[in-house]
């Protein structure tokens, strides 16, 4: 067993792994970051998380031992588990504790591993069991983390849940629940969000619990997977319990163990944070971004790019007008073409039409590289189709069929841009897959990699696949938009095999192009999650583009996620002054921006304000998007009153307000009050429209009484930039 044999007070202050008193039957650690630390204890017969503690906030005291997997199956039959701690096998290093226990007939191995990635934020948990009995075994899911706190009755709670945009934002989004004893939520995530009857929009897999008064101190915790999760809170008068992992239902959800196989739960992120909820998400974005995001992605200070996409013209995209298309956006200053669905002969046939582009794209990847932009590509990649091109995925190829979620009819066509599902889970379809972007991102030069539609299975009717099984008997197959969504019992494990190839085929491809960025779109807000967030480089956030579902989806989505990963599509929209131009492309400002409009159609006038804006997004907003605290300093905006969103950069002591102004003709000015700013300093305020004269006020003063901002028009919008004096 390993120790670190220096003081206990040196080692919480570095982050470290302590060792603290035991009790006889058990052993036990301690891990830190500078906000969150956790104590652990394994006893002979199951771990424990001990209690979960802030920097200055009281420790949350867990109740209840982790609960191990009680029974496999062999051959239908169940065998108990009896677990027992192997002592010698403990790992309690700087940044890492292991804790393993084995059961003997059958032989199985379990650990039990907490990790510390970065000096901040939270701490990650896993649990891997691995299969040594030389037989195969199905292995009931089991749940990533339980949690089991101790509440006083008294106590008054909030439970913060963010919905996915996905097709378009709901008129909530952003949840504030009150957590009274009898409370019990449940939240669903998937790789699709399809609407499930008697189930509400899908989450973001994460769920914030604090108290509002006071500090608004309080814990949270999150799942880095994009499968089938569901979170589970659920309170008591003297307990508040919390389930995250995969989706248990329906049931019963087994997964088969081979022979010298494993099976690793999702891994799941748990921190302590003060300051409601903005203080949960200034610190859980940079921990994001530290440790989920990629490196090489991030060192890039042109990250996020500005974006023009060709869906403003729809599937009658061609060469000539990509070429103009590029023309004028690189004269606008756009850094990135994108092409988006439309180019290709056919679902599944992801070659140039030749009549469209009869050079192919490498010639447009060339022109948009010619114009100093980089060139992105919309693909379906898993979705198969009925061209009899070769190379092309069809689903009458009886290879081709076999991997299918399921069979289609005779005389099945797919739609313009979605065809049906293969089972990445099969090793030959992910290995087809791999192969396919490979080809297609060398050969038509990307530099960015979009994926849409039904991407990662998450049901299938197959018994041949590495999945287990489905329940003829309790089985559903609904026609979606075009594509089948499969639900029954192995569903779950389905859309676990093939996220893990998903994941696979993208770890194989960023190793190979380390400069390619990852676009993850899947229809537009349906696979926002951390474990994409590992995986990909931004996110397309809603379905909706218009400026409200822009904001609206961005507002949620940004209490947990990295701005600069959030991409809202600006669509065209009634624009009759200059003044709704400009609020219309600052609606999709706060973040990842692109704009999905033909831009060759906009006026001179609207030309000149693109290019300022544009100028000003990456000479200055750009950075704080990319690195400042963001505060919600309004209502979620509903398009009729005032809302806004606050960037304060405190190491450039340098912020900015956007404060849009709603339809509604009888609110001329609005107070926002904001926030992370000193009392004590003064801050010197540009109206960028000049829609007031610049001025200045002190931190106190504009967090108290609030920043004045006086819009006359409605639908429209304005930049208040803060430099601190």
């Amino acid at each position: 067993m390993k120790r670190v044999r220096v003081p206990g007070a040196l080692l919480l202050a570095a982050g470290l792994c302590v060792p603290w008193p035991r009790a006889a039957a058990e052993t036990g650690a301690t891990l830190s970051t500078r906000d969150t630390t956790v104590r652990l204890a394994a006893m002979a017969d199951a771990p424990r998380l001990v209690s979960l503690t802030g920097q200055h906030s009281p420790a949350w005291k867990n109740q209840a031992a982790e609960t191990l997997p009680p029974w496999v199956e062999r051959e239908g039959r169940r065998l108990a588990l009896h677990w027992r701690l192997v002592p010698g096998a403990t790992i309690e290093e700087p940044q890492h504790v292991a804790f393993v226990y084995e059961t003997y007939r059958p032989r199985l191995q379990l650990t039990w591993e907490w990790f510390v990635r970065a000096p901040f934020g939270p701490v990650e948990h896993t649990i891997t069991i691995r299969n040594r009995s030389g037989v195969e075994l199905w292995l009931p899911v089991f749940d990533s983390l339980r949690l089991d706190w101790q509440v006083p009755g008294a106590a008054r709670l909030r439970n913060l849940y963010i919905e996915k945009g996905a097709g378009a934002p709901t008129n909530q989004g952003t949840h504030l629940d009150q957590v009274p004893a009898g409370y019990a939520w449940t939240g669903w995530s998937s790789t699709f969000a399809h609407p499930v009857p008697s189930r509400p929009r899908e989450i973001i897999p994460f769920e914030a619990v604090f108290a509002p008064a006071g500090s608004a101190e309080g814990w949270f915790a999150g799942i880095e997977f994009s499968g089938r999760t569901r979170i589970a809170l659920q309170r008591t008068a003297t307990e508040l319990t919390s389930d995250l992992g995969l989706d248990p239902q329906p049931g019963p959800v087994l997964t088969r163990l081979i022979p010298g196989g494993a099976f690793t739960a999702p891994r799941v992120f748990l921190g302590a944070f003060r300051g409601g909820p903005d203080g949960a998400g200034n610190q859980l974005r940079p921990w994001v971004r530290r440790v989920l995001g990629s490196p090489r992605t991030w060192a890039n200070p042109e990250y996020p790019y500005t974006v023009n996409n060709s869906w403003g013209i729809g599937m009658s995209i061609n060469d000539a007008t990509a070429r103009r298309m590029i023309a004028d956006a690189s004269a606008l200053g756009f850094e990135m073409f994108h092409l988006d669905a439309g180019w290709f002969r056919g679902v599944g046939d992801w070659y140039p039409d030749p009549e469209k582009f009869p050079n192919g794209l490498a010639p447009i990847a060339e022109d948009a590289h010619r114009h100093g932009m980089r060139f992105g590509l919309w693909v379906d990649w898993s979705q198969a189709g009925i061209d009899t091109e070769p190379g092309a995925l069809n689903v009458h190829n009886p290879t081709v069929r076999d991997w299918l979620v399921a069979d289609v009819g005779p005389n099945w066509k797919p739609q313009a841009f979605k065809g049906q599902t293969i089972d990445l889970g099969v090793p030959a379809a992910r290995d087809y897959a791999a192969r396919e972007v490979e080809r297609i991102v060398t050969s038509d030069h990307l530099n960015m990699l979009e994926h849409d539609g039904y991407l990662v299975a998450q049901g299938c009717t197959r018994a041949d696949h590495p999945h287990a099984p489905p329940d003829p008997a309790h089985m559903q197959v609904e026609h979606y938009d075009g594509e089948d969504i499969v639900l029954s019992s192995n569903s779950t494990d389905v859309s676990y095999h093939a996220v893990e190839a998903y994941y696979n085929i993208y770890e194989h491809l960023r190793r190979a192009h380390p400069d390619l960025l990852f676009e993850i779109c899947n229809d537009g807000g349906r696979m926002v999650d951390f474990g994409s967030a590992a995986h990909g480089d931004y996110f397309s956030i809603t379905d909706s583009y218009d400026p409200v579902s822009n904001r609206r989806a961005f507002y949620d989505a940004s209490h947990v996620l990295p701005p600069a990963m959030l991409e809202t599509y600006v669509d065209m929209w009634p624009t009759p002054h200059p003044a709704n131009f400009l609020y219309e492309l600052r609606s999709g400002m706060m973040g990842w921006l692109s704009v999905m409009q033909d831009t060759n159609g906009w006026t001179p006038e609207q030309h000149q304000a693109a290019r300022r804006a544009l100028s000003l997004y990456k000479t200055q907003l750009r950075p704080l998007i990319r690195d400042a605290e963001l505060y919600h300093i309004s209502v979620r905006p509903d398009g009729i009153h005032w809302d806004g969103i606050e960037y304060w950069d405190s190491s450039r002591r340098r912020g900015v307000i956007f404060a849009f102004r709603g339809s509604s003709t009888d609110e001329p000015r609005h107070r926002f009050l904001l926030a992370g700013l000193s009392p004590g300093k003064s801050y010197r305020l540009h109206f960028e429209d000049g829609s007031s004269k610049d001025a200045t006020a002190n931190g106190q003063q504009l967090m108290q009484k609030g920043l004045p901002v006086v819009l006359p028009q409605p639908l429209t919008s304005e930049l208040i930039f803060l430099t601190e004096n």
